[in-house]
């Protein structure tokens, strides 16, 4: 059977955080599809092109050989700041915030118009389940996680309009590098597992998979949504 004929576009989609984890394997999958994945991040991966990225000092420059229209984009950089919060300072507050919400911002930003050239745009970005459940030190960063989803709302419904749609996907516990502290020894990987009525901690395939979901035209008719994948977390007791 021939692909769908949206598989057979030249999709351009840029992944801002490809070089690891989540971003690394929906590079992976996007490219199995045949599209052109082009990254943004402070690490150069290879690929179609790479901009330097960083979401603290978000000064974008987007090359001139890159193409005027892109289909999708992927934001995956993040935080997790886990401190009381009689040790949360302003400044990690400011910190969690500028990299999960203002640099996401820029990169929406310079290239919104590129997006709007697609005739069907997708843009995507990353949550946590402490947004969406209270979980203890999480403090800063479901503050920051929190806007993060708000904001997507809002750009959802602003440009609606012009057929690019904004979701969001927001995990549990996932083992990735940034993780890393949390799952390095097995005693931590088992508690982690039993704290989900799964009884498992989540794979960067699992949120790359859903990533690439929403940035296909599959997802056509879905936007201003926040798709929560954390094992049963913050539904089942």
């Amino acid at each position: 059977m021939a692909a769908p004929f949206f598989y057979q576009i030249k999709m351009n989609i840029l992944i801002a955080g490809a070089s690891s984890g989540i971003g690394a394997n929906a590079k992976a999958l996007c490219e199995e599809k045949g599209w052109t994945v082009y990254t943004a991040g402070r690490k150069e991966v290879s690929g179609a092109g790479h901009l330097h990225f960083d979401a603290r000092h978000p000064e974008i420059q987007i090359p001139a050989d890159w193409p005027d229209v892109f289909h999708g984009i992927l934001y995956c950089p993040g935080t997790i700041n886990l401190k009381p919060i009689t040790r949360l300072t302003r400044e990690d507050f400011l910190d969690d915030y500028q990299v999960n919400v203002l640099g996401f911002v820029s990169l929406f930003q310079a290239f919104l118009p590129r997006l709007k050239k697609a005739n069907g745009a997708s843009v995507v970005a990353f949550s946590t389940v402490a947004a969406q459940v209270g979980i203890g030190f999480h403090a800063s960063i479901a503050a920051a996680k929190g806007a993060l989803q708000a904001l997507g709302q809002s750009l959802a419904a602003e440009f609606a309009a012009s057929r690019i749609r904004v979701n969001i996907i927001s995990p549990s516990l996932t083992e990735t590098p940034l993780a890393e502290s949390l799952l390095n020894s097995p005693e931590k990987k088992e508690a982690s597992a039993k704290r989900h009525p799964l009884q498992s901690i989540g794979s960067a395939d699992d949120m790359a998979k859903a990533a690439l979901f929403f940035l296909s035209p599959d997802s056509g008719w879905i936007t201003a949504q926040n798709l929560v994948i954390d094992g049963g977390m913050s539904k089942i007791r």
